[in-house]
């Protein structure tokens, strides 16, 4: 075995192990050996991202391209690193290029189908995560992505659908059981909204967001005792939730508890000052006397 093929095994070693340190200065002793390779800048790059250090990985991605311009996964993972940056313009061109190189990239597509979904590109979205699907029919995390961009399109019925694969393809997976207690709960299916959330909770007690679509359920049930309970529990991970506080108030308010209902409102205020809703509804409880 090489000097250049030990140095480069070392360092794949250490990054598997997640020792990323170690692992950048074995590729240093590699670039210097060859600094012409491609994977050794591709592969500090990668240690680099690990550590969250994403400027000093889009350069050695970067390099990784100048000495290899076919090198779809070098573009790919600048393309993660800019994602990681909020630059979603040059992380989507870096998508692109990977799949110009390797049409069969479900990678690129997923996470470009990440991307549209949260800039609102919805038909977009849903093409990327089909395609990767068709790539690769086991990846439950594009059928849960498609689901969340169907239940915000409210196409609920598809989004019922796209979860329900995804827990087929992997049955711990709590924001499945999340997304598709929120799409039962929009359509109106409130005792499957909340056998999904209690799905999702055994899963993960700290999700934060089951217990606010489980309140929101409770709402609409009628029962404002368990919406209390589950408002509080979000409220106890997230103290600066003003929408939180703003539910809980509504909650307050139809059992008639004004006092707590104005005390919600006027956190949620406090911590969105352009919350117009919590605004009226304070002065509507001024106007009762309260």
């Amino acid at each position: 075995m090489t000097k250049k093929r030990r140095i480069y095994n070392r360092g794949n070693a250490y990054a598997r192990k997640g020792d990323y340190d170690r692992a950048i200065a074995e590729y240093d002793q590699m670039i210097r050996l060859a600094p012409d390779d491609a994977d050794a800048y591709f592969n500090r790059g990668n240690a680099y991202y690990e550590k969250g250090e994403y400027a000093s990985a889009i350069g050695d991605y970067s390099v990784a391209i100048r000495l290899d311009l076919n090198h779809a996964d070098a573009y790919f993972n600048r393309g993660a690193a800019y994602d990681e940056r909020g630059d979603y313009n040059r992380a989507v061109a870096d998508y692109d290029e990977a799949l110009r190189i390797d049409p069969n990239h479900v990678g690129a597509y997923f996470n470009r189908g990440v991307v549209y979904g949260n800039q609102g590109d919805y038909d977009r979205a849903v093409a990327d995560f089909t395609e990767a699907l068709r790539i690769d029919p086991n990846h439950a995390d594009a059928y849960f992505n498609r689901g969340v961009v169907y239940a915000d399109q409210g196409d609920y019925d598809r989004a019922v659908a796209d979860y329900t694969e995804a827990l087929r393809l992997d049955p711990n997976h709590a924001d499945a059981y999340n997304g598709r207690g929120y799409a039962y709960a929009s359509a109106g299916d409130y005792d499957r909204a909340i056998a999904d959330c209690n799905e999702a909770l055994l899963l993960n007690p700290n999700f934060a967001g089951v217990y606010i679509v489980r309140g929101a359920a409770y709402v609409d049930q009628g029962d404002y005792d368990r919406a209390v309970v589950d408002y509080t529990e979000a409220l106890r991970f997230n103290s600066n939730d003003a929408d939180v506080y703003y539910n809980r108030g509504f909650v307050y308010y139809y059992k008639e508890d004004y006092a707590r209902a104005r005390a919600d409102w006027e956190k949620a205020l406090q911590l969105d000052s352009n919350d117009a809703d919590a605004r009226n509804n304070l002065e509507i409880l001024r106007g009762m006397g309260y």
